[in-house]
């Protein structure tokens, strides 16, 4: 969370219940298999059960990432909407440094419905995003814990955007992640899927694995087939997009999506929004023309 305090968009900017099941529809319609809820935190809005109970009916996987806080009233709804895989924010196994990082005094509280959704038979993967001199001397534990968890950590790298004051030397590589990992365990890499983002391993006799999302130092963009759409209903053809399509007011206005979403997908650059260099190094992340984190969604 933010240090200071946050400007959240009023509700009336952002779409409504209906205005995310149209969407949503389209989407399916013209060929999108899976949708995945972020944040912020979704979990957090009223009319979170109404939405996953809706898109639980469409034709898609559907699945969800959050920071865990409210798993335990939620799961009948995510059992019901046939959600089977979800992703758990957790920066460190740290309660004291939880607290420092999120500003909530929940950690027990997260592994505790980390655990509940393990003995629900939900699969569990855990996003945890490595930074230079704050949790890197953590990566271990996070494979330890592995060894008897039928868990999946996936350590990212810390990736620019607006008001996270990143600098090059707080990111901590796929190549270092491996290294530290490979001091004390044998690592097999596996045989990576179509569109993947995680490049995926595992480590002989663990119940668990492990994968790195490598996006500043060995990025997939040639690959990836995602889109992101955020609360306020802007479509975003990339992550680290400088512009982005408004899909909301053309909705409101009852105005033609399709077109919308097409020439959005035609507009993507080739990789990293035409707005990263290639080298993480000369990368000024005080010139990206973005949104921050939080109000993109993820």
């Amino acid at each position: 969370m933010p240090e200071e305090e946050y400007d959240f968009t009023p509700a009336s900017r952002l779409m409504q219940t209906d205005e995310i099941i149209q969407l949503a529809e389209i989407f399916v319609a013209n060929g999108v298999k899976k949708i995945r809820l972020t944040g912020g935190e979704p979990l957090v809005r009223k009319d979170a059960a109404e939405i996953i109970t809706a898109l639980g009916k469409l034709p898609v996987e559907l699945t969800i990432t959050t920071n865990g806080t409210r798993i335990a009233e939620m799961l009948p709804v995510l059992i019901a909407a046939g959600i089977k895989s979800i992703n758990i924010s957790l920066d460190t196994l740290q309660p004291e440094k939880f607290f420092l990082i999120t500003r909530r005094d929940v950690f027990h509280k997260v592994r505790s419905n980390i655990e509940l959704l393990l003995q629900h038979k939900i699969r569990v993967k855990i996003n945890m995003v490595v930074m230079k001199g704050l949790n890197d001397n953590e990566i271990t534990d996070f494979i330890s814990w592995t060894k008897h968890n039928p868990i999946q950590v996936r350590f990212i790298e810390f990736m620019p955007f607006s008001g996270n004051r990143w600098t090059s030397n707080k990111m901590f590589s796929l190549a270092e992640i491996l290294a530290i990992i490979e001091k004390d365990f044998t690592v097999l890499a596996l045989k990576g899927e179509a569109h993947d983002t995680a490049k995926n391993f595992m480590i002989p006799g663990h119940d668990g694995s492990f994968a790195v999302i490598s996006t500043m130092t060995n990025p997939f963009c040639d690959t990836c087939n995602r889109m992101r759409l955020t609360a306020d209903g802007k479509l975003k053809n990339c992550l680290f997009s400088d512009s982005e399509t408004d899909l909301l007011t053309a909705l409101r206005k009852k105005e033609a999506i399709l077109p919308l979403i097409k020439a959005a997908i035609w507009s993507k650059k080739k990789a990293l929004g035409g707005q990263l260099a290639p080298d993480f190094e000369k990368i000024d992340a005080t010139t990206i023309q973005n949104r921050s984190m939080i109000t993109i969604g993820g």
